[in-house]
């Protein structure tokens, strides 16, 4: 700006001025460098380790028709540790949808053919505990933090909202101890799609070994309603 009044002051054709400023004014305004995928998984992690509440939907593609597997589900997932919702399990060559609670570590599911819930280990189902999906240290966002070579994508929408794709790799054993894998020493790849502006993650496609050591699968896990008002309590059992 001091450049400019001189060459005023000393009567120079405003067009001078113009070409012997420019560049200067010009870096003035320059854009912010772009966020790396690096920081945005970052972001990412630190929205969703402080969303109180969150909706999610399971979906798979690939499991076989044999063994007991979660395949899908829908629900509600609170802090500090609590879920409410049906999650679809594989068993006996059919699909089964378990109405599920989870309370302090404690697991309910209404069993098919009973009229109640009862406590039960969601192990013998093909799933961990669903209320550790909020944990910082156990559950989703663990796949943001561990998540290696990670590189920015397209930008593309989610229900209508506008989304940066990050790729990345994750670590079988990380991934095993959240949803399943039959190959801990297999990296599992990652499509996470985070919402540019809120920085929200709103999907997280994954595709590994999760059902055969010989085969890849794929889950995609989709979040929304990030801390809306959730009350979940444990069931009646009997």
């Amino acid at each position: 700006m001091e450049v400019a009044m001189l060459l005023r002051r000393s009567g120079l054709p405003v067009l001078v001025i113009a070409l012997f400023t420019g560049p200067v004014l010009a870096g003035c305004g320059a854009d912010e460098p772009e966020e790396s995928a690096a920081q945005l998984l970052e972001r990412a992690k630190a929205t969703l380790d402080e969303a109180e509440s969150a909706h999610f939907v399971l979906d798979s593609e690939g499991a076989p028709s044999s063994g007991t597997l979660l395949v899908g589900g829908e629900g509600d997932i609170a802090r500090p540790a609590s879920f409410d919702g049906t999650l679809e399990v594989q068993a006996l060559g059919s699909t089964l949808d378990l109405e599920v609670v989870s309370v302090d570590d404690t697991v309910y599911a209404q069993l098919p053919f009973t009229s109640g819930f009862s406590v039960i280990d969601p192990a013998q189902f093909g799933f961990g505990d669903p209320g550790d999906l909020l944990d910082p240290e156990t559950g989703i966002s663990q796949l943001l933090a561990e998540a290696t070579s990670a590189e920015l994508g397209e930008e593309s929408r989610v229900d209508g909202e506008v989304v940066r794709e990050v790729t990345a790799e994750l670590p079988g054993e990380l991934v095993e101890e959240i949803l399943s894998t039959q190959s801990l020493s297999e990296p599992v790849q990652a499509r996470f799609s985070v919402a540019a502006d809120s920085g929200e993650l709103r999907r997280a496609e994954l595709t590994g070994p999760f059902f055969t050591a010989d085969a890849d699968a794929t889950y995609t896990l989709e979040l929304s309603d990030f801390g809306a008002d959730v009350e979940i309590s444990a069931p009646p059992t009997g």
